[in-house]
């Protein structure tokens, strides 16, 4: 069972450079006024759960768990996550079998790293190729139980900018490499063990020869990624990322090579090695979460590479999860596994958006539970500006928005959060929906009140799930319904398009890889938009 010096901490996923939370407003000096569950409204990368790195510029918070109306896809299992293919690699090196080689490694006692080298692994499991949904994976050997540990990992082998060979170097330069995503330094450490031939991680990266098979959205052409994934949010959030990769490259990473020829050369750490290091950073790194009294002093941790835990695939319904002790990390079954069955560990509470921007594959419908929808705060202002029939009303509509802005209830780039079962941003969303339906005579006593209301009504109604929402007021329903009809027209496709090709085998298998998971994205979105639409009309 899991061991008594093994907390059970869940890991989080770091968030992608610089985006900043699309649902509620991030640190709200009112929250403390009104009920708030914590927010599970948007995932960020990074992996204790196992999750990309830290956040990049579009990437949200968690999605919802929960179920909706269901439908079954053409396709029963898409590929999840694709591994790197054992090609040529990136430093001119080819490997006869990087896992047999890879796994050596994980056997040798200190010949690479240190004497206490070594990731052990239950006898119980195997990694391959085969039986896995995508690239490598491990399957069980024989049946697993609740609570076994699969493999233990020490310390040692862990990359991180605090263990790579040029750590002296990041941590005396610790000031200039500080960046809004907090990725440089191991994106340098990764820069430098990658290309480097007597690298004791070789054996690592071995799996990942080069990087042309890591297929996320911010490697698609743009007109491919608009025309595919337009109304989903994913191309905003590329669009960030990209301008956030160049900016980092240009005004840090490329000094600090600069200033140390012996270590780096412009020539082969190139900006296109670093945008593929970023999507390998988002992709296979873990962000180890902090304890619960830190959570409010202390920043995040930073991002590191996790051998052997970073094979495990992706699904909701997961069956490992990976635990944290000062001197080695575990993955431990969540769940029986029968003989045969591949493990998963999860990325976190991500919604399909969030799998394709970050780890480039989405799941197929209806297995990702905890997918969401997002409506731009800002369409629920037009909605209500289109309902106004006179300038009077359209003013009252504006200083209403302006007042919610004043609350940190809204935001001109945030978005309210809808999952399967419920409204992941439901207090933003209940009180943006009362205060935009308040007349005028309402709204300048709520604003006497500085937006203060102490009482049962409201407390029930910040809490907005499926049944709560059928239960809104009418002009509140009117308003959430306008909104969705104009957030739907954002998409290139409707929903009957959408699911006429999943519920065709034939048609869905002639889709690209790429057309495939986009689909996968849209469909999601409309159908809990849809569910939405139902609730409230």
């Amino acid at each position: 069972m899991r061991p008594s010096d093994l907390p059970a901490r869940p890991a989080e996923t770091p968030r992608p450079l610089g985006e900043a939370p699309r649902g509620a407003a991030a640190g709200r000096g009112r929250a403390a006024r009104f009920r708030r569950r914590s927010p599970r409204g948007r995932r960020q990368p990074g992996r204790g759960e196992r999750g990309g790195a830290p956040r990049l510029p579009g990437s949200a918070r968690r999605g919802p768990r929960g179920g909706g109306p269901r439908v079954r896809s053409a396709m029963a299992s898409a590929p999840k996550r694709p591994k790197a293919a054992a090609g040529s690699s990136a430093r001119g090196k080819r490997c006869a079998d990087p896992l047999s080689g890879f796994l050596a490694w994980c056997g040798r006692a200190g010949v690479e790293l240190s004497p206490k080298v070594t990731a052990l692994l239950s006898p119980k499991v195997r990694l391959s190729r085969e039986g896995a949904v995508a690239g490598y994976g491990m399957l069980a050997a024989e049946e697993l139980e609740v609570g076994e540990v699969l493999f233990t990992i020490p310390r040692t082998v862990l990359l991180s900018q605090h263990t790579s060979s040029i750590q002296a170097l990041l941590q005396e330069a610790q000031e200039s490499l500080q960046s809004q995503s907090g990725w440089v330094p191991l994106l340098l450490a990764l820069l430098h063990e990658y290309t480097a031939s007597n690298s004791p991680w070789q054996p690592y990266f071995s799996l990942w020869q080069d990087f042309r098979s890591l297929d996320h959205p911010m490697f698609w052409p743009e007109e491919e990624r608009t025309r595919l994934l337009q109304g989903t949010g994913i191309p905003e959030a590329v669009d960030k990322d990209l301008a956030n990769i160049h900016l980092e490259y240009s005004s840090i990473i490329l000094p600090f090579m600069e200033s140390h020829p012996n270590i780096f050369d412009p020539k082969l750490h190139t900006l296109e090695l670093y945008k593929q290091l970023v999507a390998f950073v988002m992709a296979y790194s873990f962000q180890e979460p902090l304890e619960e009294e830190d959570e409010d002093e202390k920043g995040p941790n930073p991002p590191m590479m996790v051998p052997v835990a970073d094979i495990l695939n992706h699904v909701a319904n997961h069956n490992a999860n990976l635990e944290y002790s000062p001197q080695c990390l575990r993955m431990v079954t969540t769940q029986p596994v029968s003989k045969g069955q591949e493990i998963f560990n999860t990325y976190g509470q991500m919604a399909n958006w969030q799998l394709l921007h970050m780890y480039g594959f989405a799941e197929p419908y209806p297995g990702n539970t905890n997918d969401t929808a997002d409506i731009q705060m800002v369409t629920v202002r037009k909605a209500a500006l289109q309902r106004a029939k006179s300038e009077a009303q359209q003013q009252l509509v504006s200083e209403q928005w302006d007042f919610l802005c004043q609350l940190e209830m809204v935001g001109e780039e945030g978005a309210f959060v809808l999952g399967w079962d419920e409204v992941l941003t439901e207090e933003e969303l209940s009180i943006t929906l009362k205060v935009l339906c308040m007349s005028e005579e309402e709204f300048k006593e709520y604003k006497e009140q500085d937006g203060w209301e102490d009482n049962s009504e409201e407390e029930e109604i910040s809490t907005l799930s499926n049944e709560a929402l059928s239960r809104l007021k009418t002009p509140c329903k009117k308003l959430l319904y306008d909104s969705v009809l104009l957030t739907l027209e954002s998409y290139g496709s409707d929903l009957k398009a959408d699911q006429d090709l999943l519920n065709n085998k034939e048609a869905y298998e002639k889709l690209s890889r790429r057309e495939q998971q986009a689909l996968h994205v849209r469909y999601g979105q409309k159908r809990i938009l849809h569910q939405l639409l139902e609730l409230v009309h």
